[in-house]
C-alpha cells in the first residue's frame, strides 16, 4: 500500500499523525494477537481432549454393540441446547450453557436391566461430542480473528509504519533543500544587490 502524500508542512503533519496513531496502537493489537494465539492452543487441546473422550467412551462401550441393537433409541432426544455469547480476548464467541435431555418412560419391567445404564451412557457421550462441536465453533471463531490480528499487525509493522516514516523522511529533505535553495537564492540577489551598489558609487565617483 503506497502512501500518499505532497511535499509541503501540512502534509509532513498529517504523516506524522498517522504514524504516531499506528505507533500508539501497534502494541495493543500486539498484545491482542497474543492472546488470541494463547487462547486458540488452550481451546484446541481442550477440543482434541474431548474428542478423545468420546472416542473412548464408544470404544470402551464395543462390546456391547451386540445389545445396541436391542435399545430403542427412541427413548432419548436433545430437547434444548443452552446457549450464550461471551468475549475472548475481546471476541465474541459462543458459549455451551447446558443441553437438556427429553426421555420417554418406559417399562422397566418390560425392557432390559441395562436400558437405564444405556440412557445416563447416551446423555454422556452426548453431551461430550456437542460439548466439542461448539469448542471446534469457538476454534474457528477465535482463529479467523487471530488471522485477522495478525495481518493487522503485519500491516502495521511491515507497510504503514515504515510507509509513514519514509514519506516523512521525504518530505522533511524535500523541505530542507527547499529551505536550502531559498538561502542560497537570497543569498545571490543579496551579493547581485551589493555588486550594483558598489558598480552604482563607483560611477558616481
Amino acid at each position: 500500500m503506497a502512501i500518499k502524500f505532497q511535499y509541503n508542512k501540512t502534509s509532513l503533519q498529517q504523516q506524522e499523525k498517522q504514524l504516531k496513531m499506528r505507533e500508539r496502537t501497534l502494541p495493543t493489537i500486539k498484545s491482542k494477537e497474543s492472546a488470541l494465539r494463547l487462547e486458540v492452543k488452550k481451546t484446541r487441546r481442550e477440543v482434541e481432549k474431548l474428542e478423545a473422550e468420546l472416542e473412548e467412551g464408544i470404544q470402551s462401550y464395543q462390546h456391547m454393540v451386540g445389545l445396541w441393537n436391542e435399545f430403542d433409541t427412541s427413548l432419548i432426544s436433545v430437547e434444548d441446547v443452552r446457549l450464550s455469547t461471551k468475549k475472548v480476548a475481546g471476541v465474541l464467541v459462543p458459549v455451551l450453557d447446558g443441553i437438556d435431555f427429553e426421555v420417554k418412560p418406559f417399562s422397566l419391567f418390560n425392557s432390559p436391566s441395562w436400558f437405564a445404564e444405556g440412557l445416563d451412557l447416551l446423555k454422556v457421550l452426548a453431551t461430550t461430542g456437542i460439548e466439542a462441536e461448539f469448542l471446534e465453533l469457538k476454534l474457528e471463531f477465535l482463529e479467523f480473528a487471530r488471522r485477522k490480528t495478525t495481518q493487522k499487525v503485519n500491516l502495521f509493522e511491515k507497510v504503514q509504519i515504515p510507509g509513514y516514516k519514509d514519506a516523512i523522511r521525504k518530505i522533511k529533505r524535500y523541505l530542507e533543500d527547499e529551505e536550502s535553495l531559498s538561502k542560497a537564492s537570497q543569498k545571490i540577489m543579496r551579493t547581485n544587490l551589493e555588486l550594483k551598489e558598489r558598480k552604482a558609487k563607483e560611477i558616481d565617483l
